[in-house]
C-alpha cells in the first residue's frame, strides 16, 4: 500500500485518517494563508474557492518534496453571512468571535485536494451547516475557561467533539466536515486508486 503524505500540520486530520485506516506520511504546507486569504478575498472569491485553492496551494508545495507520491492539501473556511472568520489569536479574540456567531448560522466549508507530481489529480468540497444557541456570557466565559487554549486551533474557536457542542442548536452536515476533512469522499477516492482496500 502506497502511504499518502499528508500537507497539513492539523492533528484532527491526520487523527481522522489513521483511525479510519488511512496511514499518512505528515509534511506540512509552509504557506502565508493569511495573505493568500487575503489576495482570494479582493479577487471576488467566494469561502467554498478560498477552501480549496488553499488546500491546492498546500498539497502543490509539498509535492515538489515527494516526487511520485500522492500528496493530500486541506483547508477550511468559516463564513458567516458572508464574512470570513479566521483561528483566533487569543482567548479574547475567541470570547469576541463567538460572541459575534452566538444566535446565528454559519457554514464550515472543507477542501482537500489531491496532487502528484505538481499535478491535481481530485478535489472535494463539503460544506456543513451550524447554528449556534444564544447562550449567555457567564456560559461563555466557563466554557473558554475550560476550554483553554484549545479553542485558538479551530476556526471556530469551538471544538464541537468536545466541550464545544454545548453551543450549538442545530447542526446540518457530516461530522468529518465540521472536523475539517471531506472523508468519506476522500475515502472513495483513495479505494478508486489502490491507496485502501476496496
Amino acid at each position: 500500500m502506497t502511504i499518502p503524505v499528508l500537507a497539513s500540520g492539523s492533528v484532527t486530520r491526520r487523527d481522522m485518517l489513521q483511525r479510519a485506516g488511512v496511514p499518512v506520511l505528515v509534511d506540512p504546507a509552509r504557506i502565508d494563508e493569511a495573505a493568500l486569504r487575503d489576495s482570494l478575498l479582493a479577487e471576488g472569491a467566494d469561502a467554498a474557492r478560498a477552501a480549496e485553492a488553499l488546500a491546492e496551494v498546500k498539497a502543490l508545495q509539498v509535492s515538489a518534496r515527494h516526487p511520485g507520491a500522492l500528496v493530500l492539501g486541506a483547508d477550511q473556511m468559516l463564513d458567516c453571512e458572508g464574512t470570513w472568520v479566521e483561528k483566533p489569536a487569543d482567548r479574547a479574540a475567541a470570547r469576541a468571535q463567538l460572541l459575534a456567531l452566538r444566535g446565528r448560522r454559519h457554514t464550515l466549508i472543507s477542501a482537500v485536494v489531491a496532487v502528484r507530481d505538481g499535478q491535481r489529480v481530485w478535489h472535494a468540497v463539503e460544506r456543513a451547516r451550524l447554528t449556534m444557541r444564544p447562550f449567555g456570557e457567564d456560559f461563555l466565559d466557563a466554557y473558554l475557561e475550560r476550554a483553554g487554549d484549545d479553542v485558538l486551533s479551530s476556526v471556530g474557536a469551538y471544538r464541537i467533539e468536545e466541550l464545544g457542542i454545548q453551543l450549538f442548536a442545530r447542526i446540518e452536515g457530516d461530522h468529518a466536515t465540521i472536523l475539517g476533512l471531506p472523508l468519506l469522499p476522500l475515502l472513495d477516492f483513495l479505494r478508486d486508486n489502490g491507496v485502501i482496500g476496496r
